[in-house]
């Protein structure tokens, strides 16, 4: 099931398993962001969160870069624009981040060539991220005399606050290997091992409830920063009594006991 035309400056498709690939199609450019992919973006995150069908996401991008950041000619007009109107456009930008960053689903990003500025922020609003060993990261904004303002909340929560510290103000190009072991990227594999790689971990999310999965996800925004106090004791000890007597927690628990698959798994 595929939702896209020819001009889509974002592909979108959905095959029977409920896998939803969402693919950055401006690869002439590097697939550069501007205000109209940021808009695309927003519109399609939203309906795949909203579709109980889309059991996993990926990002993934056309050619040689998953992304180079903001698109130039975008910039240009950026110059122009009055504060008003600058503080729209990152709006924008900030509210796709953070619908990315919410998403109700796991999210998974494939990474291939350079992925610099506002990319390292979509992948860090990803769950997940797959990248090929060449690809190349920049946290590159200082270097125009702007900083990474809208992506930051998830740039610093993927690779923490003393490590942004470097990124942020040397805006030094760092390696797949270097972005793995900092926590942006889950693996750095070869390209040829992107797609089974991503297979792999998609294999393992399909064998779990989804509702459970979603359950799972946003537990853990409602508990990071949480103090481990009484409250927080009873409110997790509730979550876990209520999964378990749902109709997803009775088939999964029944399952196990009789040895079967659950009714939702798919090889």
């Amino acid at each position: 099931m595929s939702h896209n035309t020819i001009e889509d400056n974002v592909l979108c498709h959905i095959d029977e398993r409920g896998v939803a690939t969402v693919t950055l199609n401006r690869p002439e450019v590097h697939n550069a962001f501007d205000d109209k992919l940021i808009a695309r973006l927003t519109q399609i995150f939203k309906q795949l969160g909203q579709d109980k069908k889309v059991r996993v996401m990926v990002l993934a991008a056309k050619g040689k870069s998953f992304c180079a950041g903001a698109d130039l000619n975008w910039m240009k007009r950026m110059a122009s624009y009055s504060y008003q109107q600058n503080l729209a456009d990152a709006n924008a930008l900030a509210n796709m981040l953070l619908v990315l960053n919410t998403l109700a689903k796991p999210t998974i990003a494939r990474v291939q060539g350079a992925a610099f500025g506002g990319a390292v922020g979509l992948i860090a609003c990803c769950d997940m991220a797959v990248g090929s060993k060449l690809s190349k990261f920049c946290l590159s904004e200082v270097k125009l005399g702007l900083i990474p303002a809208t992506i930051s909340p998830y740039v610093v929560d993927a690779i923490g606050a003393r490590l942004a510290r470097r990124y942020f103000t040397t805006a030094e190009v760092f390696s797949s290997r270097r972005a793995r072991r900092i926590g942006l990227l889950s693996e750095a594999v070869t390209e040829e091992e992107l797609d089974s790689t991503i297979e792999d971990l998609i294999s393992h999310i399909l064998a779990n409830g989804p509702l459970a999965v979603a359950a799972a996800k946003q537990l853990i925004f409602d508990i990071q920063g949480s103090q481990t106090d009484e409250e927080l004791v009873e409110k997790t000890s509730l979550r876990i009594a209520t999964t378990r007597v749902s109709q997803e927690g009775q088939e999964g628990l029944s399952a196990f006991l009789q040895k079967r698959r659950p009714n939702w798994f798919i090889s």
